[in-house]
């Protein structure tokens, strides 16, 4: 069976190395800090090296501009989830937390609750998916907190994401 391919570059980040990789297709299916957990657990195929594709340009761009602190938009970067649907579905949320706010894993719990039609959702299960989003950055998993806006969790380090949430410049 033919295994996918997947291409990836390097960005150097204020905070330190940061991997992206995207399908065939140029759609971005990972942006990971080095070392982070679940680094490319997403994928199931070969990644090759390539710095010369178009959209690892545009997203470098992005990065540029988010990292001088400018807001841009998670729209102007086209991203596919590779995960099961409840993980999807949790992602999906993430890209709505507009820049500089913050919300918690409860909300996203509700959030869920009501696409399904029941009454409760776990947190702990959104916390998972969170956890587990491939896409760093650009899909704002950072901008989710614990009860009372404590900082809890994040797969590149909990002091990537208070950095993350500093430069936007979100009052915990």
């Amino acid at each position: 069976m033919n295994k996918r391919i997947y291409y990836k570059t390097n960005y150097k980040s204020p905070l330190g190395k940061i991997i992206i990789c995207c399908d065939e297709k140029e759609n971005i299916v990972g942006l990971w800090f080095e070392k982070q957990k679940y680094f490319a657990d997403n994928i199931d195929g070969k990644i090759i090296e390539n710095d010369n594709l178009k959209i690892f340009t545009k997203v470098k761009d992005w990065l540029n501009k988010y990292f001088a602190g400018k807001k841009p938009d998670i729209n102007e970067i086209p991203v596919k989830f590779i995960g099961n649907e409840f993980k999807k579905s949790v992602w999906k949320i993430l890209c709505k937390i507009p820049y500089g706010k913050v919300i918690t894993y409860g909300d996203i719990a509700k959030q869920i609750a009501n696409q399904k039609g029941i009454t409760k959702m776990s947190a702990q299960a959104i916390g998972g998916a969170v956890g587990h989003n491939p896409i760093s950055i650009i899909v704002p998993c950072h901008r989710v907190v614990g009860k009372n806006g404590k900082l809890t969790g994040y797969a590149a380090g909990l002091d990537k994401k208070k950095k993350l949430l500093e430069l936007e410049q979100t009052n915990i």
